[in-house]
C-alpha cells in the first residue's frame, strides 16, 4: 500500500503528465523518427538514422519545448479550462502555478542546451520556437484566424527542424506537410467551436464567437476540401507505397466528417468531430510504415 505522501506524489506526477500531454509528445517523437526514416532520409542506412545523436537531440529538444509549451498554455488558460475541461483541470491544479513556471523555464533551458550541441542554427531555431509558443499563448491565441494559423504552424515546426537538418527539400515532403498542416488547422477551428463556453467567459474573441457557428462550419468545410487536394496528389503523383490506402481512407473519412459537421449542434458533436481529425492524424503517423513495409528489413545492414 502506498503511503499518503507517496499517493500525493503519484497524483502530482499524473497531473504533470496530463499538463504536458505526455502521450502527444511521445507520438510527435515517433512521427519525427518515422518521417526521418521513410520520407526525409530514405536513402540513409537505418542505423545511421536511428543512432544519429544529432537527430536524437533534435527530437528530445522538440519534446522539451513542446512540453514547456503545454505548461505555459495551461498557465494562461487555467480559468478557461475550468469551464471547458473541468475534470482535466482539477487534475492539472494539483501542480501549483509556481511549479508550472519553474518547470517551463527549466525545460526551455534544457532544450536550448541540447540544441547547442547540434549547431548554432538549431539554437536559433529552438529559441525562436520557444518565443513563438510564448507569444501564441500570451497574445496571439486570442486573435481570430491568426491564433489558429500560428497554432497549426507551431504544431508542425518540429518536423521542419528535422528536414532542415537532413537538407532534404523534395516536393513530396512539402505535400505531406501541407496535408498535415491543413488537418491540424481544421482541428483548431473545431476546438474553437468545442470551447465556446469557456472562451466567452474569459473574453476570447474566437471565430465562432465573433462570426457565428455557421461561418465556422463554412471555414472548416473549405479547409477540408482543400485538404483533399494534397491527399489526392500524394496518391496520384508520388510514390507513397501502400500508404495510398491511408490517404484513400482519409479522404473517405473527411467526406463523412463534412456530412457530420453540418448536422452538429452541440459540444458533444464537436468533440466527436475533433476526435475524428485526431484519429486521422494519429493513424497517419503509423501509416508512414506503409510507404515501404520491407524498408526497415532491407536497411538494417
Amino acid at each position: 500500500m502506498l503511503s499518503r505522501k507517496n499517493k500525493l506524489l503519484l497524483l502530482k506526477f499524473l497531473s504533470l503528465f496530463s499538463i504536458v500531454r505526455g502521450y502527444n509528445i511521445l507520438m510527435i517523437a515517433l512521427a519525427q523518427y518515422l518521417a526521418s526514416i521513410y520520407i526525409i532520409a530514405p536513402n540513409l542506412p537505418l542505423r545511421k538514422v536511428i543512432f544519429d545523436i544529432n537527430l536524437f537531440l533534435l527530437v528530445l529538444a522538440s519534446a522539451l519545448v513542446i512540453a514547456a509549451g503545454y505548461i505555459i498554455n495551461s498557465f494562461y488558460d487555467s480559468e478557461k479550462d475550468l469551464i471547458n475541461k473541468p475534470r482535466k483541470s482539477m487534475l492539472d491544479r494539483l501542480v501549483s502555478q509556481r511549479t508550472k513556471l519553474s518547470a517551463y523555464f527549466v525545460l526551455n533551458f534544457l532544450s536550448v542546451l541540447l540544441a547547442s550541441y547540434v549547431s548554432f542554427r538549431a539554437v536559433v531555431f529552438f529559441s525562436s520556437y520557444i518565443f513563438g509558443i510564448w507569444l501564441y499563448s500570451h497574445k496571439l491565441k486570442r486573435i481570430p484566424f491568426v491564433g489558429n494559423m500560428v497554432s497549426a504552424v507551431l504544431a508542425i515546426a518540429p518536423f521542419f527542424a528535422v528536414f532542415v537538418y537532413y537538407k532534404n527539400f523534395e516536393t513530396v515532403i512539402f505535400v505531406h506537410a501541407i496535408f498535415l498542416f491543413l488537418l491540424i488547422l481544421a482541428r483548431e477551428f473545431i476546438k474553437d467551436m468545442e470551447n465556446m463556453a469557456g472562451d466567452m467567459a474569459q473574453g476570447y474573441k474566437t471565430i465562432p464567437i465573433l462570426y457565428g457557428v455557421r461561418f465556422s462550419k463554412i471555414c472548416i468545410t473549405i479547409l477540408i476540401l482543400v485538404t483533399l487536394i494534397p491527399g489526392v496528389l500524394l496518391i496520384s503523383n508520388f510514390d507513397v507505397g501502400y500508404m495510398y490506402i491511408y490517404f484513400i481512407c482519409s479522404i473517405a473519412l473527411l467526406i463523412l466528417f463534412l456530412l457530420l459537421l453540418w448536422k452538429s449542434t452541440s459540444k458533444k458533436h464537436f468533440v466527436w468531430l475533433h476526435n475524428i481529425l485526431k484519429f486521422i492524424i494519429i493513424v497517419g503517423v503509423f501509416s508512414i510504415l506503409l510507404i515501404d513495409i520491407d524498408l526497415v528489413l532491407n536497411r538494417i545492414l
